[in-house]
């Protein structure tokens, strides 16, 4: 071949070459989508809602209480802590025994709270310095299984030296039977209240999905004729009344809702 012809053929593919280059940079321009931009237009889907209703069902039983608590406590104050020990020890002493004499038994008789501590601080103000006084208390709780004697215990417990008497609280002593009673209604409750708002909200209602007890706000024991039970006592025969008790058990229940 001519050194003319190699001169014109090299010119020929180099023509081939740069439009080749040209039509491969423009091409790129004009079919390529960034993948972010496309996904962006696209609809975001949020993760489905839980169909339910919940509610809170209370029940009521209204009981007689069968036992009743107190605790009985005996101070003594003294110049030194070995006569106030002493002499509390005799009081208490001889208060247990007049409980036992009104048949209390020693299953129902516990310790309660017990401590010695010295008092600086006299009945009109703070002792001068150095001038202690010691304070022993010995305090007992006890289970009154009679109602009737509750206040000729109490009177007796005071008359063998006993001079702290914190309240009465009137139980029953096995509570599960009347516990079961106030769950069932609140069910019963709780059944109502997700119907009502099931109407209300023009849905259906499914089934229970959970029931859990509502523990510390409702629940417990309460005196329906408190003004009887804080009445004080006195000589002759403390008037304490039982009265009656109410039971309240809170349940919260969940339901589905139906399809």
């Amino acid at each position: 071949m001519s050194k003319a012809s190699l001169r014109v053929t090299g010119a020929v593919l180099l023509t081939l070459l740069l439009f080749a280059a040209i039509f491969l940079s423009a091409g790129a321009g004009w079919v390529h989508v960034p993948a972010v931009e496309a996904q962006a237009t696209q609809p975001v889907v949020s993760a489905s809602v839980n169909r339910a209703i919940t509610v809170v069902g209370e029940g009521k039983v209204s009981i007689e209480p069968d036992i009743a608590r107190v605790t009985i406590g005996v101070e003594t104050v003294k110049n030194t802590v070995q006569e106030a020990s002493a002499e509390n020890k005799t009081t208490v002493e001889a208060v247990l025994a007049a409980l036992r004499a009104q048949g209390i038994e020693d299953k129902d008789i516990q310790t309660s709270g017990f401590s010695i501590y010295a008092d600086r601080y006299g009945p009109e103000g703070p002792l001068a310095e150095g001038d202690v006084r010691y304070r022993v208390s010995n305090n007992v709780m006890v289970v009154i299984r009679n109602l009737e004697n509750v206040g000729t215990i109490l009177d007796a417990a005071v008359e063998a030296g006993a001079n702290n008497i914190y309240g009465v609280e009137f139980a029953l002593d096995d509570p599960s039977a009347i516990e079961s009673d106030a769950r069932e209604k609140a069910i019963a409750d709780a059944r109502t209240k997700a119907e009502d708002i099931a109407s209300l909200s023009e849905v259906t209602l499914g089934q229970v999905i959970s029931v859990s007890e509502v523990i510390g706000s409702g629940g417990g024991y309460y005196a329906s004729n408190f003004a009887e039970q804080a009445r004080g006592f006195g000589g002759g025969g403390a008037p304490i009344q039982p009265g009656q008790l109410e039971l309240v058990m809170q349940l919260q229940v969940v339901y589905a809702i139906g399809e």
